[in-house]
């Protein structure tokens, strides 16, 4: 905003200084994503999930079949697509509510997290949902993505076997 006020060179410097602020936001956000959250460590998938959703913006319901542990990096991994998943119905939908649904069947878990928003999301390669599948890759899961516009998004994730 100051810089359409600015004359030129103060609008470079405020320009190159918001490059320089995106650009450090984007690099505490890579190390965030390599910190173990001390929470699922300690307390496991279902109470770093509640955290989550408690500091949510938003009104956001967890639902857990998932109570026992699970092995690290299942854990780990789904809490990332939760985490990543509710960035992305705050940032891209008109929301009033969301939830998260934890589900342990036949040996997998499964992840969802549904949205009321105006629905339309894509997994396209330049999306938070590709990020999903990216950060997930070596897990080899699916990802669904139902979202019809107007009808909200609902996203689930089948991570690897939860033995």
């Amino acid at each position: 905003l100051e810089a359409s006020r600015a004359d030129r060179a103060a609008a470079d410097v405020l320009s190159r200084a918001q490059d320089e602020v995106e650009q450090a936001v984007g690099e505490l956000r890579e190390l965030a994503r390599g910190i173990h959250p001390t929470l699922l460590r300690d307390e496991g998938l279902t109470a770093a999930v509640e955290a989550l959703a408690r500091r949510a913006p938003l009104p956001v319901t967890v639902e857990s079949s998932a109570r026992d542990r699970l092995p690290d990096l299942v854990e780990l991994a789904a809490y990332f697509v939760v985490s990543e998943a509710l960035t992305n119905v705050v940032k891209h939908s008109t929301v009033s509510e969301a939830s998260v649904r934890l589900e342990r069947e036949a040996g997998t878990l499964r992840v969802t997290v549904t949205d009321d928003g105006v629905g339309g999301a894509r997994i396209t390669p330049e999306t938070g949902l590709a990020g999903l599948l990216n950060r997930l890759g070596a897990l080899h899961p699916t990802l669904s993505n139902d979202s019809d516009a107007g009808r909200g998004t609902s996203r689930g994730g089948f991570p690897p076997p939860a033995s």
